[in-house]
């Protein structure tokens, strides 16, 4: 398979607070994440363009979700971000690639719009100091 779209997702766990996977993909409604690199610019003087060194590699994800009170479902896995400092693992997976990374998530901030619904945005930033790598 070549070209793949974001439909079909094999694979989207996240740890709770105990360190079970739980796979999340029915409360999660989109999602953004990011594997960018450190920069440092390093131009001297005599040039006429930017020069510069690629530094750390970093990750960060944003799991968007409706609040699902049952059983070892989102609000399970979240519920504990206030109260616990244990990194997670979360593991994408889709078009036979998987992409897993030690994540600390920061915020668990539900919110209810004014039309009734209960949803959350939860930013997770890299923990451990691992280059993020599919595989």
């Amino acid at each position: 398979m070549a070209k793949q779209s974001g439909l079909g997702w094999t694979t989207l766990s996240v740890d709770d607070a105990a360190g079970t996977p739980r796979d999340i993909r029915n409360d999660i409604t989109n999602l953004q994440w990011a594997m960018p690199r450190g920069v440092q610019d390093i131009t001297g003087i005599d040039k006429s363009a930017i020069e510069r060194l690629l530094l750390l590699a970093d990750f960060s994800i944003t799991l968007n979700v409706v609040a699902n009170f049952a059983t070892n479902q989102e609000h399970d896995v979240f519920k504990t971000v206030s109260s616990t400092s244990v990194a997670r693992t979360t593991s994408i997976g889709i078009g036979g690639k998987t992409l897993a990374n030690e994540v600390l998530y920061t915020d668990y901030p539900l919110q209810r719009s004014n039309s009734g619904e209960l949803t959350a945005s939860v930013p997770g930033v890299l923990a451990d100091g691992a280059v993020p790598t599919w595989a």
